[in-house]
This record gives C-alpha cells, sequence and structure tokens, in this order.
C-alpha cells in the first residue's frame, strides 16, 4: 500500500466520520449536572488530587488570610530544592547541571563530587549500548518528518533488544530508564539528519558522542556538522534541560506515565506512551507555535517597540483572525501558574547573555514586550480572570531559535528533558504498587433494546 493510499480519506469514510462525530458529542450542561472534573479540573482551574508525589513540588496558590487560595509568584521545587538554588549554584560554578539535577531527581539527593563523576560516567556508558546497527536497520530504513514518530518508534523496537524487557523490579527499570536517557538524543537527532537527507536531499553524516563532553554539549556537537558550539550556547541548553525535567505528577505526559506504570507494564511501552503525550500541541508542541508566532508578528508589526502597535496584533490573535486563527497567544498562561512561572522567568535572564552574544538584543526587547503586553489584552478579553504570565514555553522556544536549532528538535527536546522526571515517577509508581490507575466515567447513554439485523 502506498503512502497516497495510505493517507486517503475516502468518501465512503467521510461519511463514517461525520456520524461518528455526530453522535460522540455530549451536551456540555451534563458535566455540570453529574459534577464531572472535565481535564480532572474544577471550574476555578484547580487540580484534581489523583496521586501523591516526594519528586517535585509546583506552586501557583497559596492559603490568604482568610484561609482562601489566592495567586502567588510560581514556586517549583525539585526533591525539596528550589528550581532557582539549583540553577544559579552549578551556574555560578561554571558548572553543566543536567546530570547532577538528573541525579538528584532520580536518587533524591543531590549527589557529592564522587556520585556525580559516577553517574556521569553511567550515562556515558549507557549511550555507547545503542544497539549496534540500530541506525541503519531502524532509523534509516523508515524515515520520518516527525522526530517525536521517531522517538516513540525507536523505543519500542528497543524492547526487543532487551532480553529482560518485561522484567518490573526497581533495578531493571532503572536500567532501563538509564539507557533510554541517554539514548533518547542520538536517536533525535540521528532521526533528524536521516529526515534531511531522504526528504531534502542533504547531506547525510553521523558523529558520534563525545565521552568527554557533558550531556548538552554532546547533544550540539552530534547535531552540527562541524561539532562548533560556543560555551554560552552549551550553558543555556543545559539550563533549559534542566528546567525542562520535571515539574509533578500531573502533566499531561507524567500523569500518562503514572497511569501506564500502574497497569504493571514495560518501560518501554511506558515511554512511548508519554512521549504521544507529549507530543501533543496542548503539552511539549507550544514552544514551536511561539516561535511561529513570533515571526509572524515580525512581519506584521512595523515598529516593535510600540506597545499598542502590538497590542493590536495580540487582539487579532484572541478574535481569531490573525496567524492560525485559533484565538490564542501561545507561550501565555499555564494550568498551575499565573503571577509567574519561575522557569521562564530563570530562562528569560539567561536568555539576555545568548541574544547579546548573537547581536538579537532587538528580538529580546521584542519578546519582553509582547510579555509585558499580553496579560492586559487577554485581561480584556476574558470574561473571568485570573490572572496570566509567561510561561516556559515562551522563552525556550527564542532559546532554541537563538541556537538555531531546528523546528523538528523542539519538542524531543523537551522529551529529552522529562525523560528524567519520567523515570523518577515510574519508579515512584511501581515502588508503592498502587492500584492500576481507572478514574470513573459516568455513562449517559439510554438502555435500547436489541433489533435483528433484518429488521434495522
Amino acid at each position: 500500500m502506498n503512502n497516497q493510499h495510505y493517507s486517503e480519506i475516502t468518501p465512503q469514510l467521510l461519511s463514517m466520520a461525520q456520524k461518528s462525530e455526530a453522535i460522540s458529542h455530549i451536551d456540555q450542561d451534563l458535566y455540570l449536572k453529574y459534577d464531572v472534573k472535565r481535564g480532572l479540573r474544577d471550574l476555578d482551574g484547580k487540580g484534581i488530587r489523583a496521586g501523591l508525589t516526594d519528586i517535585s513540588k509546583v506552586i501557583g496558590k497559596k492559603k490568604g488570610p482568610d484561609g482562601n487560595d489566592i495567586p502567588c509568584e510560581g514556586e517549583l521545587y525539585y526533591r525539596g530544592e528550589r528550581i532557582q538554588d539549583l540553577v544559579s549554584g552549578f551556574t555560578k560554578e561554571k558548572r553543566f547541571g543536567f546530570e547532577e539535577i538528573a541525579y538528584l531527581l532520580i536518587m533524591g539527593t543531590l549527589p557529592d563530587r564522587k556520585q556525580l563523576k559516577d553517574f556521569s560516567s553511567l550515562i556515558n556508558r549507557c549511550r555507547s549500548q545503542l544497539p549496534s546497527n540500530f541506525v541503519r536497520d531502524i532509523i534509516m530504513n523508515a524515515p520520518s518528518q516527525d522526530m517525536m514518530n521517531v522517538l516513540a518508534r525507536s523505543v519500542l523496537t528497543l524492547y526487543a533488544y532487551d532480553d529482560q524487557a518485561d522484567d518490573i523490579s526497581i533495578p531493571n527499570i532503572l536500567r532501563q530508564c538509564m539507557q533510554l536517557i541517554s539514548m533518547l538524543p542520538m536517536i533525535s537527532v540521528y532521526g533528524y539528519h536521516i529526515y534531511q537527507h531522504y526528504y531534502n536531499g542533504k547531506s547525510l553524516y553521523i558523529n558520534k558522542p563525545d565521552p568527554e563532553l557533558s550531556f548538552a554539549e554532546n547533544l550540539l556537537h552530534v547535531l552540527r556538522k562541524d561539532s562548533a558550539f560556543t560555551s554560552t550556547e552549551a550553558r543555556l541548553l543545559d539550563i533549559a534541560l534542566v528546567l525542562h525535567m520535571e515539574h509533578g505528577g500531573g502533566n499531561n505526559s507524567t500523569f500518562t506515565t503514572h497511569v501506564v506504570s500502574s497497569s504493571g507494564t514495560d518501560t518501554y511501552s511506558t515511554f512511548a506512551a508519554s512521549l504521544g503525550s507529549l507530543k501533543g500541541p496542548r503539552h511539549g508542541g507550544a514552544n514551536i507555535k511561539v516561535v511561529r508566532m513570533m515571526e509572524d508578528l515580525k512581519e506584521k508589526v512595523r515598529d516593535w517597540r510600540d506597545e499598542e502597535e502590538i497590542a493590536a496584533y495580540l487582539q487579532t490573535l484572541l478574535s481569531r483572525d490573525g496567524f492560525d486563527h485559533s484565538g490564542l497567544i501561545y507561550g501565555m498562561g499555564h494550568a498551575v501558574y499565573s503571577l509567574s512561572d519561575p522557569r521562564a522567568v530563570l530562562l528569560k535572564s539567561y536568555a539576555k547573555y545568548l541574544s547579546d552574544e548573537k547581536g538579537l538584543a532587538d528580538e529580546y526587547d521584542l519578546y519582553c514586550l509582547v510579555e509585558k503586553t499580553a496579560p492586559s489584552v487577554i485581561a480584556k478579553n476574558a470574561r473571568i480572570y485570573k490572572g496570566v504570565s509567561a510561561n516556559v514555553d515562551f522563552y525556550s522556544g527564542f532559546v532554541y531559535d537563538m541556537l538555531a536549532l531546528p523546528h523538528e528538535l523542539y519538542t524531543p527536546l523537551f522529551a529529552i528533558a522529562r525523560s528524567v522526571g519520567w523515570t523518577a515517577h515510574r519508579i515512584e509508581e511501581i515502588a508503592n504498587r498502587g492500584k492500576i490507575i481507572r478514574p470513573a466515567y459516568v455513562s449517559i447513554s439510554e438502555n435500547k433494546e436489541y433489533v435483528p439485523l433484518k429488521e434495522r
């Protein structure tokens, strides 16, 4: 079956789809009638408690004097350590942080020098365990223009190379997860180069990782043809990866990790499911939308310093007249944070250094002005306004753009970082031997009498 036939929607399929869609709509008032929390969230946006975790803490509200929740500046903690302190700690000492913070999330405490050295060596050893000829036989054999598809497919295929694939003892899970954390960057980058070769006629080159380089440095090393990068580039990528590592048990892909792990399935199936979740534009794909929105803004706004002109452009987005007609200002707002996203605050401060190095100070100022203007524009259009601020996607897209990273790798970079959090949460779910996660759904269907085929 060729690609054209495979993707063709026939009149029969179209008719079936229209009927299927029509019978699938549910009266929105019924969610109120049966007190169903759509998206596992209350009407005020507060998440329904579905579990407990000791891995990280996300704070967007605090108790006021009257006992009610009130918005506060966003806070994020990894194993009780404030994210600002962690980032400040390794950047002040001019160290890379990925390996150190990965150890913290998986092992529960910050490593000493020997533990950090041993853990970094383990990542390097696991990186070299990508099966021989895997790139040729698996990635090159079926190139894809979507790197998240490459990742999910490759992860599932790695199951076949593992003699203990179904062993869900904690030591084996940790071994599998460490291998996946180490291999995901290479699979993503190699998949991208192969896509460029087969789809766009580019030269194909495969750089092997260098055990002397850090996790972030190796990413740039294997990605770039000349393997060249500046210290500022590598350190900012390292910070971005740390900030994307973990964000509580309730985000969509991490909750997927818990749900799938609770069934007792293998690590490869769990990671593939989480990758599928992260691929969605409402989750991991948002930073690409930010960059494309900003490209559109640059074309249509004549004066990048004119706040009124920028506000007018943002209004067209909310009115569904501009950009992709979605009614969204990408990179603004978050399910938990309202006054600020600490990850965005940190990334913004470090992005200034790279923008100066790249001669992109005007672009940086433009992002800052959009961040400043968007909340007031949104407030004027919202029936209920509880505060909105830039989220991590707003500045991560800008950082990746300054690093000249291909758009195809934006979401895989998120997955590469978040694989650390998924590892910690998978171990936490299996270690606690909880029940299979199965929330209740309320059926609104009516019982019917069976009608034989000849009488229909």
